[in-house]
């Protein structure tokens, strides 16, 4: 390794620990010019939590949000290589962390954020059409394997932040809402977000669909969902399950893939 490989190496090390390398920078001001650097590697860590998490932000406000930030930035150091994946482990953090934020819901405004950013870096994936389905011959339907498009996740929340995202997402920066939201009421539902075209998406889903779509990303037979769907209670089951399945369709949640079709 060169000796500017080394001094590149010791700097980096040196930015990351947040300890300033003696004789690596020459000069009475070294300490000041190491803390540029430092200073400016954490600042845009920070500004990428802030734009991956822009209505937490809102939320909590500049200093708190920047307090959080080097909360997390000291527990998870960006190990990515994109910094477009900084903060992916915040909710995770921030659960193991109380007092790390004024709201319990918090954490799942978090989840939310998060989904929607990685619906719309998801994989590029054609969604299915209502036209492949309608051409299948009835015996192909009770196996039938469908598959969630590439950009669908799906949450487990425990409190409503659905309103609080609504209205504070459509804020510019700086600017404040009319009214100021509620706090989130506790809520146990589900939710799933996904990509359309160029634009994420999200809606709570009620119990039944949330137990089909788990199933439906574990490889079940619309036979299957339709089994789950009657030991729900659900009167006319494949009725119910065909009426989800064509809004799964409608809404391009299902990604088009011939090969998990089942053979005739």
């Amino acid at each position: 390794m060169t000796p500017l490989a080394n001094q590149q190496r010791a700097l980096q090390t040196a930015i990351l620990s947040d300890v300033a390398p003696a004789g690596l920078l020459a000069g009475p001001d070294a300490a000041r010019r190491f803390s540029i650097y430092a200073d400016a590697y954490r600042a845009r860590l920070a500004a990428a939590l802030r734009d991956n998490y822009p209505v937490l932000h809102r939320v909590l406000g500049d200093e708190d949000f920047d307090a959080l930030a080097r909360a997390y930035l000291h527990a998870h150091p960006s190990v990515a290589p994109s910094i477009r994946w900084f903060g992916g482990a915040l909710a995770d953090f921030v659960q193991a962390t109380p007092d790390a934020l004024p709201h319990p819901a918090l954490v799942d405004l978090i989840r939310l954020e998060w989904a929607l950013r990685a619906a719309f870096d998801a994989e590029d994936a054609p969604p299915m059409g209502f036209a492949t389905l309608a051409a299948l011959p009835p015996d192909r339907w009770p196996d039938l394997r469908l598959r969630l498009h590439s950009s669908v996740s799906r949450l487990a929340l425990e409190w409503a932040v659905e309103p609080l995202w609504q209205a504070l997402a459509p804020l510019e920066d700086g600017q404040s809402p009319e009214q100021e939201p509620p706090p989130p009421e506790p809520h146990v539902h589900g939710l799933i977000a996904w990509r359309q075209g160029l634009t994420p998406c999200w809606r709570s889903v009620e119990a039944l669909e949330g137990h089909l779509l788990a199933a439906l990303a574990g490889g079940a037979a619309f036979a299957d969902l339709c089994t789950l769907a009657a030991d729900a209670g659900e009167e006319a089951a494949a009725h119910q399950v065909a009426g989800l399945l064509r809004r799964w369709v409608d809404e391009g949640l299902l990604q088009a893939c011939d090969a998990l079709m089942s053979t005739p």
